[in-house]
């Protein structure tokens, strides 16, 4: 068998980013890249690198996803993940979850250890704990930040005046319920050419208890399949859900087109059927990836053979 060059990208959210946010950003990213990128360059599965970065994301209160996720309407934490190997299809994902540290490593266990594919709430908490997840205190998710966040937002929409307390989740423009999409994901090819994909969030500011977006679902915002490519995305998730864009842009690439074509064209067609505005990292078997975003900035970085790479690109 010919071993292949391994390649890992991940995105850290797609949105109004202001110059504040970078520096965080690009840390965070930089961390996650040494995780997941050590596992590949030592012989590793890209399921294994995928896992390391997005948890390494997850502990990172820079995003929205783990501890320092937005909270719900009622100041809560409730966090999504999925994991999917390309090798075989084999997927895994928990959502509404308020006492996992990282769902990515509950999905994890799930795509391991159950013949199910998905599992919500209480559910999820006990299947992992039945598997060696401890279980912690919600309160240990939140971050003083998000709590007045929460509120500066919910008086915001009481009285009809615009919040200029937060803009997205840093900064000093106002803030509405999509101005911040922090969602994390991963998507690498392993030296075997085996792909996998990962995604991880804590959904939208003040949204309503059991609300789960497009991150944890199959299709929607994340996919893998060795025949096709491996896909994250970030965003708006009512629209990616309406359109199952993971599946529709790598089937793209599936069909012949580069993977930067498949990108570009996901979110061209985000936008002008829905309106809607995220961003996508795509990985295709040969190697080739796809990075677009319609948002004023998007956080992503790259590491391979050639070295690495960090980016807070402009839209």
């Amino acid at each position: 068998m010919t071993l292949r060059s391994p390649i890992l990208l991940i995105h850290g959210g797609a949105w109004a980013m202001p110059d504040d946010a970078v520096a965080p950003h690009q840390r965070g990213i930089a961390n996650a890249l040494q995780a997941g990128w050590s596992i590949l360059r030592a012989g590793g599965s890209a399921l294994d690198a995928v896992e390391a970065a997005v948890t390494v994301m997850e502990d990172d209160e820079t995003f929205d996803a783990g501890r320092g996720s937005f909270l719900t309407s009622d100041g809560r934490v409730q966090l999504d993940a999925l994991l999917m190997d390309g090798a075989n299809l084999r997927s895994g994902g928990v959502a509404c979850v308020e006492r996992l540290r990282n769902p990515i490593r509950a999905a994890r266990l799930v795509l391991d250890r159950s013949p199910h594919v998905y599992f919500v709430g209480a559910g999820a908490e006990s299947f992992a704990a039945e598997n060696g997840m401890p279980l912690i205190d919600n309160n240990d998710l939140i971050v003083a930040r998000e709590r007045e966040r929460l509120l500066a937002f919910q008086r915001s929409q009481a009285t009809g005046q615009p919040d200029t307390t937060f803009s997205g989740r840093f900064g000093q423009k106002p803030a509405n319920r999509d101005a911040g999409h922090d969602t994390v994901g991963a998507v690498a090819l392993d030296s075997l050419g085996h792909l996998a994909a990962g995604t991880s969030t804590g959904g939208t500011l003040s949204k309503a208890p059991g609300r789960v977006g497009d991150s944890s679902l199959i299709g929607c915002g994340c996919y893998a399949d060795d025949l096709s490519a491996a896909v994250s995305l970030t965003g708006w998730g009512e629209p990616i859900m309406k359109l199952v864009l993971g599946k529709w842009a790598v089937d793209r690439v599936a069909s012949g087109a580069s993977a930067q074509d498949a990108a570009t064209t996901a979110i061209d067609y985000l936008h002008n059927r829905l309106g809607g505005h995220g961003g996508i990292i795509l990985l295709a078997p040969d190697g080739g990836i796809g990075l677009a975003h319609n948002t004023p900035r998007m956080a992503w970085g790259m590491a391979g053979s050639e070295g690495r790479q960090l980016g807070i690109t402009r839209n």
